[in-house]
């Protein structure tokens, strides 16, 4: 499997991970594949993206394994993009962008989807960063540790 080529240069975490999956279309993508759409239709009229742009972003997505393409689990000849263990891992990454959205970005009675727990029905509990023994952190409480140049 081929490996996307990034750029070495930033040292800075969140710059590699914004070089590969910041775009709109990509973390919707992503998105998607966790409400189980696999199938390049379906993104395409789920998102209603160009064809030009999915294919370009799919293309990075499973080049940087994040998706793997299958043949449809219905034995059709179709080809179907899964998440890796790799893109499994973003989940935190979706849920984090949608709890800030729900927050910030919606009226309290505004009409939104919402993400539940599949076992209990109930909503999740907020995101938030903790340390090694799982204390909640606050910003200024964290420091970056830069590399020696």
């Amino acid at each position: 499997m081929a490996k996307q080529h990034i750029d070495p240069a930033p040292t800075c975490p969140v710059a590699r991970s914004v070089d590969l999956i910041g775009d709109r279309w990509s973390l919707l993508i992503v998105r998607d594949a966790f409400d189980g759409v696999r199938r390049f239709g379906d993104f395409q009229s789920g998102l209603g993206v160009a064809r030009s742009v999915l294919t370009n972003r799919l293309k990075n997505l499973v080049e940087a394994g994040i998706f793997e393409v299958r043949p449809a689990s219905d034995g059709t000849s179709y080809q179907e993009y899964v998440l890796t263990a790799k893109g499994e891992s973003l989940f935190p990454v979706v849920v984090a962008f949608r709890q800030w959205a729900e927050q910030y970005l919606f009226e309290p009675e505004e009409a939104r989807s919402q993400l539940v727990d599949s076992a209990t029905g109930l909503p999740l509990g907020l995101m938030q960063p903790v340390t090694d023994d799982g204390q909640v952190i606050a910003p200024e409480q964290t420091r970056v540790k830069k590399n020696p140049a």
